[in-house]
């Protein structure tokens, strides 16, 4: 009797245990089943592809140069007496920037004056001379003495000559004296001070002179690029002559410069060393923001072509190295892309195939998506560095038919 009445409370104890289990179970099941009906399918902005004429673009590293260069040396001897520039500052072509004492430069022109004169003067007597000779050579004068008469006359003459030019160098070296900008430009710091002595054609460069306003800029490309270049022109993908487009650069702090450059030659040499070919570009430089030396990015445009733009921020790379983006199918589902021929268009990336209009690519939210989820797209606008800077109302997802 009392295992009996031991055993039968136990058993309604595991009864109503089992029993509460199942129940929350079955309570959990519908909490998660109504949880997962409620949760409403992922926003993401996406554009919508429209195909255009897109510009084809390189982005070049490169370097500014002086539009001109010219290492100021003086031409004659002397001792600095005058420096006439700031350092720094802006000449104009045929500035003074350096007097050299003069004194000794001047009394040789005064020397080849005087010279001269004393040449000249003897020239109407050798000539009086000649023309009496030459009366009197059939009456008595003899053959050599007017020869005689003669020669002197073309020696004077010749002396006059002489002393004519020296008389020029007097006054090219008394000119050199004051040493002057060849064009405008930007001077550096001077390497002499007044009292200093200087040499013709000495080594040391007084001062540098540099134009900076037209400024070139040197590009570097790669020959392989050349090559896809000049084959992208000859198949006639590309429209346009990449020498007329328009060069855009951007400084060393990443700000846009305000002026466009134009192509101004290509060396028709590839590096031994480097495989790459140099281009130069010419760009405005009217405040001297760009100096010789600032490192600098351009953009070149180098074709058109009918194409699709995808900005880099929506598009990725997979393990073969292809361009992924995502596209909302019209089921309002995620739906990924490759694409194996691509083109740089500014911050865009310009494909050709595997795409259409109308087509939905998605610019924001696609990292947090996966292959196949619902999802509610939402049309937006993007600044020119593909940043969503407006959105619409999201799209309602499409209706479900109706039970009968």
């Amino acid at each position: 009797m009392n295992t009996r009445r031991y055993v039968l409370p136990l058993m309604l104890s595991l009864a109503l245990v089992g029993c509460s289990e199942q129940g929350n179970q079955k309570a959990g099941a519908n909490q998660a089943a109504g949880g997962g009906q409620q949760r409403p399918p992922s926003k993401v902005s996406v554009v919508t592809m429209k195909q255009a004429e897109q510009p084809v673009t390189r982005v070049l590293p490169g370097r500014a140069v002086a539009f001109q260069t010219a290492e100021i040396r003086p031409r004659v001897n002397g001792m600095i007496e005058q420096i006439k520039f700031k350092e720094g500052s802006t000449v104009k072509a045929g500035d003074v920037l350096y007097k050299i004492d003069d004194d000794t430069y001047a009394a040789s022109l005064e020397e080849a004056k005087a010279a001269l004169a004393k040449a000249e003067a003897s020239v109407p007597s050798a000539q009086a001379n000649l023309n009496r000779y030459e009366r009197l050579v059939n009456s008595g004068a003899t053959q050599i003495e007017y020869e005689n008469a003669r020669v002197t006359l073309l020696q004077a003459q010749a002396d006059v000559a002489q002393a004519k030019a020296a008389l020029q160098s007097a006054q090219i070296n008394l000119g050199y004296t004051e040493i002057k900008a060849p064009f405008d430009g930007v001077t550096t710091i001077s390497t002499v001070s007044i009292g200093n002595i200087v040499t013709a054609n000495q080594t040391t460069a007084l001062t540098t002179l540099r134009r900076i306003d037209p400024i070139y800029v040197d590009l570097t490309d790669s020959s392989a690029n050349l090559l896809e270049l000049r084959s992208a022109i000859a198949a006639g993908r590309l429209k346009g002559s990449p020498t007329e487009a328009d060069i855009t650069l951007t400084l060393e702090d990443g700000t846009k410069y305000d002026k466009t450059g134009k192509l101004d030659m290509a060396e028709m040499a590839v590096s031994e060393t480097t495989g790459t070919y140099q281009i130069r570009a010419v760009f405005d430089n009217p405040n001297n923001l760009i100096l010789p030396g600032t490192y600098l990015r351009a953009t070149v445009i180098v074709g058109y072509e009918n194409g699709f733009l995808i900005p880099q921020r929506a598009a990725n790379r997979n393990a073969n190295g292809s361009l992924t983006a995502k596209f909302v199918t019209a089921e309002n589902k995620v739906e990924t892309r490759t694409f194996d021929n691509t083109q740089l268009s500014g911050t865009n990336w310009l494909v050709t195939s595997n795409i259409k209009d109308g087509d939905k690519l998605i610019v924001d939210g696609f990292q947090w998506i996966a292959e196949g989820a619902v999802v509610a797209p939402v049309d937006a606008k993007l600044d020119e560095n593909g940043f969503v800077v407006e959105q619409a109302a999201a799209q309602p997802p499409a209706a479900s038919p109706a039970k009968p």
